[in-house]
């Protein structure tokens, strides 16, 4: 969906853009988030853009990490999440695979109090989707991955259209309640609509015997898919309630706003929202951390 409306963009100047979309554009700076509810978790999904060697490749790429990191542990900071769903987390062109992952230690080295789950040796561990929590509330209790291919079980896999590797991460944590409950992460690919209702159903046939188990889901990620999506559909048919995140989530790197969420929250039965979620359509500095904004919700288990 991103990339067919780049290709409309295409042609259209920056500034006929902006013109273009006055009323969509956001750019206060002021935005912020409720207080936490004491007996509440503070959850977020955040797609920050993966590392390009050079950055600053053109009028929609995000700027160079130099300039990104600071505002993006800014944000994290601000979103004070006790668990945080990453994708991206990803240089170029070494793609993780040397173990390096400058987004995921940088942020560990200026958020303290966040450790990170799903994640591992990169030959066994796919480490791009990496699950921050806050350790004084959780307890990891297990992690896992899948990828979204006809072989899911083999690491790094090509799609079922052979495109790139994506895939699923997720983590099991035992609250203070002793409750146990599993978060899952995802990013489906945004060019091929049959590729994302293909993986969205691959993700429903495994989170569905866990939540018929009695195991509470979140699903957090950027699924390239508005709300009443048929792949939202295939997902809700494992259990899932998705809060209804509203505006743009995705921003093309200017605070442009044109089309609904593609970034999402869902819980099934055993999680309740503990309000309203919240899009953090704010710069950090002079800066956007990523072409993504930050979505947040506060949750309560349920007993």
């Amino acid at each position: 969906m991103i990339r067919r409306i780049l290709k409309a963009l295409a042609g259209l100047s920056l500034a006929t853009l902006l013109l273009a979309c006055g009323a969509h554009i956001v750019n206060s700076g002021d935005e912020s988030l409720p207080p936490r509810p004491e007996d509440a978790l503070r959850v977020a999904t955040f797609n920050v853009h993966y590392i390009v060697e050079n950055g600053d490749g053109g009028p929609w790429s995000v700027p160079g990490w130099e300039r990104r990191r600071g505002p993006m542990a800014a944000a994290v900071k601000a979103i004070a999440p006790d668990i945080l769903a990453l994708q991206e987390s990803e240089t170029f062109p070494a793609t993780n695979r040397d173990g390096t992952n400058l987004t995921l230690d940088y942020l560990l080295d200026r958020t303290p109090g966040l450790a990170a789950a799903a994640k591992g040796d990169p030959a066994e561990f796919p480490s791009t989707q990496p699950i921050l929590y806050r350790t004084d509330r959780l307890t990891l209790m297990d992690e896992g991955w899948f990828f979204f291919s006809d072989t899911p079980n083999v690491i790094y896999s090509p799609t079922f259209d052979g495109s790139w590797p994506a895939f699923a991460s997720w983590a099991e944590f035992r609250a203070p309640s002793g409750q146990v409950f599993r978060v899952v992460n995802v990013h489906f690919e945004y060019r091929s609509g049959s590729n994302r209702l293909l993986s969205a159903a691959l993700v429903r046939d495994r989170i569905g015997p866990v939540i018929t188990s009695g195991t509470p889901v979140l699903l957090m990620g950027d699924i390239n898919a508005l709300h009443g999506s048929r792949t939202m559909a295939r997902l809700e048919q494992a259990g899932l309630d998705f809060l209804p995140v509203d505006g743009a989530t995705y921003h093309f790197n200017r605070g442009i706003n044109l089309f609904g969420a593609i970034d999402h929250i869902a819980h099934s039965d055993g999680i309740a929202p503990a309000g309203d979620p919240v899009v953090l359509r704010r710069r950090f500095g002079a800066t956007w951390p990523s072409d993504h904004y930050p979505v947040v919700a506060d949750i309560r288990l349920r007993q």
